[in-house]
Parts: structure tokens; sequence; C-alpha cells
């Protein structure tokens, strides 16, 4: 008898992978971003979406603070055109990740979302920053 797991036939395998692969492409998520942040990864950058108060109260250490609404052309030239972003907001609740992830698109610059934001974040038990420093 059918459930509500099995109601629905699961995708082949091959369908499957491609679906899975194609999101990581997209995302990453906040064990992934510790991990590498602590092993000296350097070849992306983290941003912070939210408001500067947000940030100031509690932040991913080394996140750039920079709101989805001031992303621009202007403000992205900082940093070389291959620069890959990760971006994160609050968490699941908020959209302010895929803001910038549109803007940063937009404007040709590679990117993924940390899924989870800052609610991932604590849920790992990881340590945040505050203040306006990195």
């Amino acid at each position: 008898m059918p459930n509500n797991v099995t109601a629905v036939v699961a995708a082949p395998a091959s369908e499957a992978e491609a679906h899975f692969a194609r999101r990581l492409a997209f995302e990453t998520d906040c064990w992934d971003v510790h991990d590498a942040l602590s092993n000296g990864a350097s070849d992306f950058v983290v941003l912070d979406v939210r408001g500067r108060d947000a940030y100031g109260a509690a932040h991913v250490p080394g996140a750039v603070s920079l709101p989805h609404a001031e992303i621009d052309g202007e403000r992205m030239a900082a940093w070389p055109a291959d620069t890959l972003f990760v971006v994160y907001c609050a968490g699941p609740h908020c959209n302010g990740a895929n803001k910038a992830a549109v803007r940063l698109a937009r404007l040709g610059r590679p990117v993924k979302e940390m899924i989870g934001g800052v609610v991932g974040w604590a849920a790992e038990g990881f340590a945040f920053a505050e203040g306006n420093g990195g």
C-alpha cells in the first residue's frame, strides 16, 4: 500500500545523480564552509548579506558584510572577476541569500549559497564573530 514516501516513485539513479550534483554546484553548507575556513582556504569569499546591525551582532568569522541590496558592479570590482562568493543570510526562513545570489549572477560572478545561514551555523555549534571586523 503506498504511503507518503512511496506514493511518488523515486527518479532513476542517473537522474538523481544529475539532480543532486547540480544542487552542489549552487549550494554549500555550514560544515563545509567551516571546514574550509578552518583549514585556511582562500579560494572563496564569504559574504554576510544581512543588515549591518545583524552582522555586528554575530557573523561567520571572516565573512565580509555586504547587504544584498548594496551588491553592485562598483562594490564587486574590489575582487577579481573569477572570485567565488559564498552568500548567507539569517537562515532557511530568509531569502536574502537568494537575492544576493541573483545580483551576483547578474554581474557574471560565481556564487554559491551557504544553506542554513546563521541558523545552520549555530545548529552546528560553530562560533560566531561579533563587531564590524571579520
